[in-house]
């Protein structure tokens, strides 16, 4: 069964394994190996990891006690991280945390949510009824990575 809670400060170790996992085993037919470096960094979790989680409205995924996916929201509406487990990718696990930042959007009153999604990412959030803005390369640890900016109008 599958749950959607808040984040917890004793998440951030299991979340940043999702993070890195999900960018180096569930990318790999859109990005190369210097470019997912590049995205990841280290394999090692930064220090300012938890806070980051923690300045956001950070949704974790827990399936069978497993946590298998997270998704984070500003305050402002700016949707930031969105990764999850590889062996959960379609399962609806994103279905499930979208939806939940979602009702968390609406009750803050937010009338529109932006994202800059990866190649992955962006056929989920067309699939959620987003809008691609625009094709855009940003520049990570000097490598160059191509991204999608996206809105959703609530």
């Amino acid at each position: 069964m599958l749950r959607i809670r808040q984040f917890q400060p004793e998440d951030a170790y299991r979340l940043w394994e999702i993070f890195y996992t999900a960018i180096h085993q569930g990318t790999t037919r859109f990005y190369n190996a210097a470019q997912r470096d590049a995205w990841a960094g280290s394999r090692r979790m930064p220090d300012n990891w938890s806070d980051r989680l923690a300045k956001h409205i950070t949704k974790v995924a827990v399936r069978d006690s497993a946590t298998v996916g997270f998704m984070t929201l500003g305050r402002d509406g700016h949707l930031d991280l969105a990764f999850i487990a590889p062996e959960a990718m379609g399962t609806n696990v994103a279905a499930a945390l979208h939806d939940a930042l979602l009702h968390d959007a609406l009750l803050l009153g937010l009338t529109r949510l932006d994202t800059e999604a990866s190649h992955l990412a962006r056929r989920f959030f067309l699939k959620q009824g987003w809008q691609e803005i625009c094709e855009q390369t940003v520049e990570r640890r000097g490598v160059a990575l191509t991204n999608f900016r996206m809105e959703k109008r609530l």
